[in-house]
C-alpha cells in the first residue's frame, strides 16, 4: 500500500466494493502534479476524440513546431500555421483562446493546483474547448486534485452500473469523498480489465 495515502485506502475501504477492488488491483501510483499544467491542458483539448496515437501525434507536431508549448508561442503562431500541423478549426481557436487567457492573466495556471474543485471548475469551463469532462480529467490528471469524479466519463459510468445496481449513484461517490479520484481510478482499473462489459 502506499504509504502516502493509507488515510484513503482506508477510507475507500468501508465500502465493500471498493474494498475487493483494491485488493484486486493492489496500489495503484500517487498522482502528480504536472509541471506545465497548462501545456497539458493544451495537450487534453488537442487530444479530444482522437485515438491516442493520433492525439500524440498532432501534440508531437505541436511541440516540434513551437519548440515549447507556452502561451506566447501559440499566440505567435498564425491560425493557418496551427490548422497545418493537424489542429481542427475548432481546436485552433481553442487554443488560442485558452493562450490568451494565460497569456492576459485571466488564469493563473500555476496556482490552479491548490485550488478548491468549484473554484478550478469556475475558471476553466469559460475557456473554449474546455468542457466539465475535460476540466475534471485535468484536475485529476495535471493537478493531482484528490478529490473529483466525473459522471461525463462512459467507463465510470458503467463501472457504478456494474457493481452498485440499483443505488443511488450520486450517494455512493459521495461517501467516497474526499478520495473520489482514487476511487474513479479503481472503476476505471476494472473497466480496463474488462473493457467488453
Amino acid at each position: 500500500m502506499n504509504p502516502t495515502l493509507p488515510a484513503a485506502y482506508a477510507h475507500l475501504g468501508r465500502d465493500p466494493v471498493m474494498a475487493g477492488l483494491i485488493a484486486r488491483y493492489g496500489d495503484l501510483p500517487s498522482l502528480e502534479v504536472a509541471p506545465d499544467p497548462f501545456a497539458r491542458l493544451i495537450r487534453s483539448v488537442v487530444g479530444q476524440q482522437l485515438s491516442v496515437k493520433a492525439a500524440r501525434s498532432i501534440y508531437g507536431r505541436l511541440e516540434a513546431a513551437l519548440g515549447e508549448v507556452t502561451a506566447p508561442a501559440l499566440l505567435a503562431t498564425t491560425p493557418d500555421e496551427l490548422r497545418a500541423l493537424g489542429l481542427s478549426w475548432a481546436k485552433v481557436r481553442s487554443v488560442q483562446d485558452i493562450a490568451r487567457a494565460a497569456a492576459e492573466d485571466q488564469v493563473d495556471f500555476a496556482a490552479l493546483a491548490g485550488q478548491p474543485e468549484s473554484l478550478i471548475l469556475a475558471e476553466l469551463l469559460p475557456l473554449r474547448g474546455v468542457g466539465r469532462w475535460t476540466a475534471e480529467m485535468f484536475m485529476m490528471f495535471a493537478l493531482g486534485h484528490p478529490d473529483v469524479f466525473s459522471f461525463g466519463d462512459l467507463a465510470l459510468r458503467k463501472g457504478l452500473e456494474r457493481h452498485y445496481p440499483g443505488q443511488d449513484h450520486a450517494a455512493v461517490v459521495q461517501a467516497w469523498s474526499p478520495h473520489r479520484t482514487l476511487a474513479a481510478r479503481y472503476l476505471w482499473a476494472d473497466q480496463n480489465a474488462a473493457p467488453g462489459i
